[in-house]
């Protein structure tokens, strides 16, 4: 009975990831500037340790950090999501490769709100363009 148990585990464990899927969203702007929000995103060590990174390919692998439980200090659980930026037209497609979101946690969404969030910051930080001289001709 222990053998079959520990068979079972270990098919569970192996066909897990295979359920990951990829969520795209698109957004009006280039691949470029979407990739800043990316790795801004990435850069919070609380949320996300990247295990790979790849500017020229706009792409990267990292975990995921959560806190198990509350009553269980320190302990966290890990998971490795992928992201990629595909060109589409002017704009740029946002594909995240999730292998969880469940009642308790989104990977997608949560990565896909903080890219949001960063849009913004950036977008807000930009400074206004100087107003061009006037024609001296006119």
């Amino acid at each position: 009975m222990m053998k079959f148990a520990v068979v079972v585990l270990m098919s569970i464990a192996v066909a897990v990831p295979a359920f990951g899927k990829t969520y795209k969203s698109t957004y009006p702007i280039p691949c470029g500037e979407l990739w800043g929000a990316v790795k801004d995103t990435l850069s919070n060590p609380d949320n996300y340790d990247v295990k790979e990174s790849d500017d020229a390919q706009m792409k990267a692998a990292y975990d995921v950090k959560h806190a198990v439980h509350a009553n269980i200090s320190g302990a966290a659980l890990q998971r490795t999501n992928h992201v990629t930026l595909v060109p589409k037209g002017t704009g740029c497609e946002l594909q995240i490769g999730s292998n969880y979101s469940g009642w308790e946690h989104d990977d997608k969404g949560d990565f896909k709100k903080r890219v949001d969030e960063s849009l913004t910051k950036v977008k807000d930080a930009k400074p206004a363009e100087p107003a061009k001289p006037a024609d001296p001709t006119k």
